[in-house]
């Protein structure tokens, strides 16, 4: 939803509010055009998404190991984009794989030229860090969890070990890193140890210090063992729950103990509508019941009883976010909306200073400062009313921009500053009574 008004708003900062950071939104952002799920420049993300995976640098023909990122926009635009995008606040990062391009470290030279050529694509756009969403090229013929043998396994662990090590090195911060392994390569490992069974679980368990989400695949997968001794199926909220819990509690294989993770490590990997994948699907409400389920904040959806509670469960991964954009297979960005319902979001109140969980959300305007147009968005998670006004910094009202009943949703307002004098306003939303602001900057 766009709306043009004759106001213009910039940059700015809380007043007195803030939000919550600990859980995390992680979609995978297309490199390409579909007739179904089209290209979009990649700032026109929803907002919701905090962490955004590029999909994918992918090896130089006739090798598995030089790695390259061609992207579909000219590369300055999508340098200045993804720039943009992290101003914002959100974490960009390169996944590398996907289902059709194997990545193969056979010997340490195959190594060495993996981490350089990756290296050169996280410097040259500026990325925040590295997706692993190899599929197929870890295979497990001995060895243990903790002690591995096979040559690609090694490599891999070691060659991530470096670009953090390089990392750090250049940008005095750690690099940011997410796996999405299938289900096969973990909770696999239950009911057997070998070939791609459990082939994820020595990567994971080296670099369990370093990870920051692992969202595993909960779809395209066949049914998989939970840590009860019983079998689950994809599409239904035991999946979630049953492989989602083995993964925090850990479980024992042929191949050692698996100690499993933290639990703000693991987020749900779910398909953004029933299109986007193979199978998995599962509908928003069945994600919400097993997610809060979970939490410890909802009733048991189905057969599969929990043995813990996970209050600090980090969040929920989608592929993809194109898919989830469209409005062909379910309603534009269901997926990142239901998110904000699971894990709602917080504001601090202006008048109070207090801490609450509010149903709704304001967001920083874009760009900041700004000549002569900016965006200001906003979520909402039930119908309700809506009034967003324009104050100086006086606290005199210039405009009321939006003022009406609205469905639950995510919603842009684009505002023209062609009337304005340069200097700082305040723009508020009004929800049901409940208010939050922000201060933004307008430059002429």
């Amino acid at each position: 939803m766009r709306v043009i008004f004759p106001v213009l708003l910039v940059l700015c900062l809380f007043i007195n509010s803030s939000q919550s950071q600990n859980h995390s939104l992680v979609g995978y952002w297309q490199n390409w055009n579909d007739s179904n799920c089209p290209y979009f420049p990649i700032t026109q993300t929803n907002e919701l998404y905090n962490v955004i995976a590029i999909a994918f640098a992918t090896p130089v023909m006739n090798t598995t190991y030089n790695m390259q990122f061609i992207p579909e926009t000219a590369q300055p635009t999508l340098i200045s984009q993804i720039d943009s995008l992290k101003q914002r606040g959100k974490k960009v990062i390169i996944s590398i794989g996907g289902q059709n391009h194997p990545i193969s470290l056979n010997d340490t030279n195959e190594r060495n030229i993996f981490v350089n050529s990756m290296m050169t694509i996280i410097n040259t756009y500026k990325l925040d860090g590295l997706d692993l969403d190899i599929e197929g090229q870890f295979s497990i013929s001995g060895g243990t969890i903790s002690n591995p043998v096979d040559v690609r396994i090694i490599n891999m662990i070691n060659a991530v070990k470096m670009m953090m090590t390089n990392f750090r090195t250049l940008y005095n911060r750690k690099m940011f890193l997410t796996l999405a392994p299938e289900t096969a390569n973990v909770t696999g490992g239950m009911s057997g140890y070998g070939g791609i069974w459990g082939s994820y679980l020595p990567l994971i368990y080296a670099l369990k210090d370093s990870i920051d989400i692992l969202h595993m695949q909960l779809y395209n997968s066949g049914s998989m063992f939970g840590i009860d001794g019983r079998i689950y199926s994809q599409g239904t909220s035991d999946f979630i729950t049953s492989q989602t819990e083995a993964i925090i509690h850990g479980f024992n294989t042929s191949g050692g103990n698996f100690p499993g993770l933290r639990q703000d490590q693991v987020a749900v990997g779910l398909p953004a509508c029933s299109s986007a994948a193979g199978g998995g699907y599962i509908h928003p409400d069945t994600e919400k019941a097993a997610i809060n389920y979970l939490r410890g904040v909802g009733p048991k959806p189905s057969t599969y009883t929990k043995v813990g509670t996970y209050v600090n469960l980090r969040g929920m991964m989608t592929w993809s976010i194109n898919w989830d954009r469209v409005n062909t297979c379910h309603p534009s960005y269901q997926f990142a909306i239901n998110y904000s319902t699971i894990f709602p979001i917080s504001n601090n109140v202006e008048e109070t200073g207090s801490l609450i969980s509010y149903n709704f959300k304001l967001y920083q305007n874009y760009p900041n400062p700004f000549n002569p147009e900016t965006k200001i968005s906003y979520s909402i998670l039930k119908t309700g009313n809506v009034k967003i006004s324009l104050f100086n910094m006086s606290g005199q009202l210039i405009s009321v921009l939006k003022n009406g009943n609205q469905p639950a949703g995510y919603f842009e307002l684009v505002i023209n500053g062609n009337n304005l004098s340069s200097g700082n306003y305040i723009y508020e939303i009004e929800y049901n009574g409940q208010k939050s602001s922000k201060i933004m900057t307008l430059v002429k």
